[in-house]
């Protein structure tokens, strides 16, 4: 089996050192860079896995380069990590907004990073497994394997986050799940999430979906559901 590659976006010469050093180790195929700009050059031809990427780069900031990574159809399903000082649920949000994978505070474990890179690449290796089951509810349809939804064949444009669970939702529908249980599912048990960063991505979820967007119930005091 080829070895995953791994592209490091760090200005932090001992980061980047640090982060690299770990993912060699584990066997991955890793190359380290230190701006915005020449991870947009080098994701062409490296064609990363998943990408860890600093926030506060240089120039082109780290959500400018996720963004680009998302909104791209070559790259889309490219898995992104976000490291970064910042902490406050606005700028959690921001970041799983725009699309991110996942989200990773400075100063942090090696171990950590580590363990949250093996798991979003299982997820990826079983999504790409489960790419047959596409699901069909009136309007919509739902294919994972293509990370696509259409409402009247018209294609709707979602982040991976909103894909995510919107897919799993739907896949489990008339069940009521908590947001703490949407976002396991969706990310990992080990993923820190607020209440509103879920509220947030449902909100433009709905948005998204238009006149399918009352498939996705508010249940009061305890989460959401998918209409039967």
């Amino acid at each position: 089996m080829p070895k995953e590659r791994i592209l490091v976006v760090e200005d932090e010469r001992d980061i980047l050192e640090l982060i690299t050093y770990n993912l060699n180790r584990e066997g991955y195929t890793v190359h380290g860079i230190a701006s915005g700009e020449e991870a947009l050059r080098a994701i062409p031809d490296f064609k990363p896995n998943l990408v860890v990427l600093d926030w506060m780069l240089p120039g082109m900031d780290g959500l400018e380069v996720c963004k680009f990574i998302k909104q791209n159809g070559k790259t889309a399903e490219v898995s992104v990590i976000i490291l970064t000082a910042k902490d406050a649920e606005a700028d959690i949000v921001t970041g799983l907004e725009i699309g991110a994978d996942d989200y990773l505070t400075k100063p942090f474990s090696p171990r950590v990073l580590l363990a949250r890179i093996k798991a979003l690449l299982r997820r990826n290796r079983k999504t790409q497994a489960d790419s047959d089951a596409v699901l069909n509810v009136d309007a919509m349809v739902i294919h994972p394997g293509k990370r696509e939804v259409r409402v009247d064949d018209r294609r709707i444009k979602l982040t991976n986050m909103e894909f995510r669970i919107l897919h799993f939702l739907a896949s489990h529908q008339g069940w009521v799940y908590t947001r703490s249980q949407i976002v396991s599912a969706a990310r990992g048990e080990d993923y820190a999430v607020t209440d509103r960063s879920v509220d947030a991505i449902i909100v433009g979820l709905r948005k998204k979906l238009g006149p399918e967007a009352h498939y996705i119930e508010t249940v009061r005091g305890v989460g959401y559901r998918f209409k039967e």
